[in-house]
C-alpha cells in the first residue's frame, strides 16, 4: 500500500469515527460532512487512474451525494410524499424549495405608510433644535450637551414652542422684544428646510416645513419602510416572499396556506418597533391637579399617589392615573379607552402622557393576570431613540433566581455618547423606555451609564411567553424600526395567480423542451451525448440543491430559467464535442483530441456563460417578483453549468482516453466505433 493510500485510509477511519461522535451529539450537518469526507477518501483509494483524477472524481461524487441529501425533504414535499424520507433527516433539514405565489397561492397584504407621522417626527426634531438654540441665546445653556430639566423650565418661562399642525411650528415669546432672539444665525440654521413667516401677534414667529422637504420626507419614509419590512421578512426566513411599493402602499405577498403562520407574519410586519427613551416630569405632578370629581364615572379610573426621585437627595410626591380592565375586555381596548380620556386633558405640546401595563404574575400557578394600565407624565421629546441601536439579542437574567428573559441592546458610538450624556445630566430621576408608544419600564437613573448598552425587560410573566416575546422584539429591533407606522389597508388570501391549467402547460412545455434537447444529444453525439445528458441532469440537481439551501422559491419563471440553463449546459457540451471531432479529423490521438478539445473550447464556453451571468446580475438587481426569481435561477444555473459541463464531463473523457485507452471515441455517426 502506498503512503498516499495509507493516509487516505487513516482519513477514512477518522472521518467515520467523527461521524459517530456527531451522531451521538445529534449534530446532523457535522455527521453529513464527516461522512462525505469519508466517501471522498474512499474514492481516492480506488485502484484506477492517477491520484489527481481520483481527487476530482471524489469531489464530483461528494457534490452529487450532498445535493441529494439537501434535496431529500424537497423531493418528498414536491411529490406529495411519494419519495420517502426518514424522520431523522426530515426533522433536521429545515430548508427546502417552496412553491411560489403563482404556483400555490398565498396571502397578499397591503399596508399604507402613515407618512404624516414621519413629517411630525421631523417637525418635533426641529422644535427640539429650536429650544436648544433659544436656551443658548438666553444664556441658560452653554451649547454643549443636553438641556437639563432646570434649564427647560427657565426657557419655558420665556418662550413656548407649539406644534399645531404636522408641518408647522409656532414660537411664542412672553415678551415681544425677545423676538430679536430669532437673529440671523438662528434663521440661517433653519432656512434651508423651514420657511419663516410672521405670526398673528408681534410676539409670535411661525415656521413651516418647505414643500420640497415634505416630499423628500414622504419618499424617504416609504423607501425606509419597504427596506425595514424586507429585512423583517428575511429575518423570518420568508425569502420567497415579495415586497413591493406602490405610491404610499407596501405590498407583501407570501406563498403558502398556513393561516397561523400568516397571523404571526402580520404581527411582526406591522410592529413599528419604535424605541424611545424619554425623561419623566415628576415635579410638575400633572395628575395631582385632577380632582376625583372630574374623573368620568364607570370608566374604572382612579388617581394614586407615589414618591418619585427628583434629583440627587431630592424626592417629591407625585400622582398617576390608573385604569382597571373590565371583565372580558382586552388590554388593547382598555388602553384605547384610557388614551381617549387622556386626550381630554390639557397636556402642553412639549409634554405627553405615557401608559404602562399593570399585570400580576403568580409564580406558583405560573399564571399572569392582566389588571389594567397606569400613566406617566413625560417630556414629549425623545432623548435617545432606536435609530442609535446597532445590535439586539435575547439574554436571561439569572441573578434573581426567576430566570426571566430580556433583550440586551447595543448603541452605536454616537448613541453611546448621547445615552451617557443624558443619563449623566439626569441622575436620580426616572426615565421611560417606550416601545411602540407603550412604556416598557420607568427605572431610576442611579448613575451615569456608559458603555453603550441597555436592556429591555419583558415584565414578570410566564417565562415561556417572555422568551417568545423577547425573540420577536430582538428580531424587529435588529431589522430596524419603521420610520412611520403602517396600517393594513387590504388583506386577501389568493389561489395560484396563473391557474392550474397555465401551470401545467408551462411546466409541460419546459419538460418537453428539455426532453427534446436531451434526446437530440444522444442521437447526434451517441455516447458523448449520454455524457452530456448526465452532466445536464447533474447540473439541474445542483441548481435545485443550491436553491433549497437558501429556502428558494420555485416559480413558473424560475422553471423557465431552469429550462434555459439546460440549453446553456448543452451548448457547452456541443462546443466541446465539436472541438474533439475537429481534432480527430486532423488525425490526432484520442487523448490529444480530448485535451485540445477542452482547452480550445473553454474560452468560448466561458465567454458565453459570463455574458449571460452579467445579464442575470442586472435582472436580479433591478427586477422584482417573478423577474428576480428567473434571474436568480439563471445565475445559479450558469455557475453549475460551468462545473458540470467542463469539470465533470472531462472526468469521463479522461477515463476513456487514459484509463480505458479507447482507440476511437463515440462523438457522432462519423466516429461510430466506440
Amino acid at each position: 500500500m502506498t503512503a498516499q493510500k495509507r493516509n487516505l485510509l487513516i482519513l477514512t477511519v477518522a472521518a467515520l469515527g467523527v461521524s459517530y461522535l456527531f451522531f451521538r451529539a445529534d449534530n446532523f450537518w457535522g455527521l453529513v460532512i464527516s461522512c462525505l469526507i469519508a466517501v471522498w477518501a474512499l474514492v481516492g483509494m480506488l485502484p484506477i487512474m492517477d491520484g489527481a483524477w481520483r481527487f476530482k472524481l471524489g469531489l464530483a461524487v461528494v457534490a452529487f451525494l450532498g445535493a441529494n441529501i439537501a434535496l431529500w425533504p424537497t423531493f418528498n414535499a414536491l411529490s406529495n410524499g411519494k419519495v420517502p424520507v426518514p424522520a431523522y433527516v426530515k426533522d433536521r433539514i429545515k430548508f427546502g424549495i417552496v412553491k411560489g405565489l403563482d404556483l400555490q397561492g398565498g396571502m397578499r397584504l397591503v399596508y399604507t405608510v402613515e407618512v404624516d407621522e414621519a413629517i411630525r417626527d421631523k417637525r418635533d426634531h426641529f422644535a427640539d433644535e429650536m429650544r436648544h438654540e433659544l436656551a443658548v441665546a438666553y444664556g441658560f445653556h452653554t451649547g454643549d450637551g443636553v438641556l437639563k430639566q432646570e434649564e427647560m423650565r427657565k426657557l419655558d418661562d420665556k418662550v413656548h414652542i407649539s406644534t399645531p399642525e404636522s408641518a408647522i411650528l409656532k414660537v411664542k415669546f412672553k415678551e415681544a422684544a425677545d423676538v430679536a432672539k430669532i437673529d440671523e444665525r438662528f434663521q440661517k440654521k433653519f432656512a434651508q428646510e423651514l420657511a419663516q413667516t410672521k405670526g398673528a401677534t408681534p410676539d409670535e414667529v411661525v415656521f413651516k416645513i418647505r414643500t420640497e422637504v415634505e416630499t423628500t420626507i414622504r419618499d424617504r419614509a416609504v423607501t425606509q419602510a419597504k427596506d425595514t419590512v424586507n429585512r423583517r421578512v428575511d429575518e423570518l426566513g420568508l425569502r420567497e416572499a415579495s415586497v413591493t411599493v406602490r405610491d404610499e402602499d407596501i405590498i407583501v405577498e407570501v406563498p403558502g396556506q398556513d393561516k397561523k403562520a400568516f397571523d404571526e407574519i402580520k404581527e411582526i410586519i406591522r410592529k413599528t418597533a419604535r424605541l424611545e427613551f424619554k425623561m419623566l416630569d415628576d415635579e410638575t405632578d400633572f395628575f395631582g391637579k385632577i380632582k376625583d370629581s372630574e374623573l368620568p364615572e364607570g370608566e374604572g379610573i382612579s388617581i394614586y399617589q407615589e414618591n418619585a426621585p427628583a434629583g440627587p437627595g431630592k424626592t417629591v410626591q407625585t400622582h398617576f392615573a390608573r385604569m382597571v380592565k373590565r371583565e372580558k375586555e382586552s388590554m388593547g381596548d382598555c388602553r384605547e379607552r384610557f388614551k381617549k380620556w387622556a386626550k381630554t386633558l390639557p397636556v402642553p405640546d412639549d409634554h405627553a402622557i405615557g401608559f404602562e401595563e399593570i399585570v400580576d404574575y403568580d409564580p406558583d400557578q405560573g399564571t399572569t393576570t392582566e389588571i389594567g394600565w397606569r400613566t406617566f407624565y413625560l417630556y414629549s421629546r425623545a432623548e435617545v431613540t432606536g435609530d442609535y441601536i446597532t445590535d439586539a439579542m435575547v439574554a436571561q437574567d439569572t441573578s434573581g433566581g426567576m430566570g426571566g428573559f430580556y433583550v440586551a441592546i447595543t448603541f452605536s458610538p454616537a448613541g453611546a455618547d448621547r445615552f451617557e450624556e443624558v443619563t449623566g445630566a439626569n441622575v436620580q430621576r426616572r426615565f421611560a423606555i417606550i416601545l411602540d408608544d407603550v412604556i416598557n419600564s420607568a427605572p431610576v437613573i442611579k448613575t451615569k451609564i456608559g458603555g453603550g448598552r441597555a436592556s429591555i425587560t419583558l415584565g414578570g410573566g410566564d417565562p415561556e411567553k417572555q422568551l417568545k416575546d423577547a425573540k420577536k422584539l430582538e428580531m424587529v429591533l435588529r431589522s430596524g424600526a419603521l420610520p412611520a407606522p403602517i396600517t393594513p389597508s387590504n388583506e386577501s388570501l389568493i389561489g395560484p395567480t396563473l391557474g392550474d391549467d397555465a401551470i401545467k402547460k408551462g411546466t409541460l412545455g419546459a419538460l418537453i423542451g428539455a426532453g427534446l434537447v436531451l434526446v437530440f444529444m444522444v442521437m447526434y453525439y451517441r455516447k458523448a451525448g449520454f455524457v452530456a445528458d448526465g452532466a445536464v441532469i447533474f447540473n439541474l440537481l445542483l441548481q435545485m440543491a443550491i436553491l433549497a439551501s437558501f429556502s428558494g422559491t420555485l416559480t413558473l419563471p424560475g422553471i423557465a430559467g431552469l429550462a434555459l440553463t439546460i440549453g446553456m449546459a448543452v451548448d457547452a457540451n456541443v462546443l466541446i464535442n465539436e472541438r474533439i471531432r475537429e481534432e480527430l479529423r486532423a488525425g490526432r490521438s484520442v487523448r490529444a483530441a480530448v485535451e485540445a478539445g477542452y482547452d480550445k473550447a473553454f474560452s468560448s464556453i466561458l465567454d458565453g456563460h459570463v455574458t449571460v451571468f452579467i445579464s442575470g446580475l442586472i435582472l436580479a438587481q433591478y427586477g422584482t417578483g417573478p423577474v428576480k426569481g428567473f434571474a436568480v435561477t439563471l445565475i445559479i444555473g450558469i455557475i453549475a453549468s460551468l462545473y458540470t459541463g467542463v469539470f465533470c464531463t472531462r472526468l469521463v473523457f479522461d477515463w476513456w482516453a487514459r484509463g480505458a485507452k479507447l482507440k476511437t471515441l463515440s462523438v457522432g455517426a462519423e466516429f461510430g466505433k466506440a
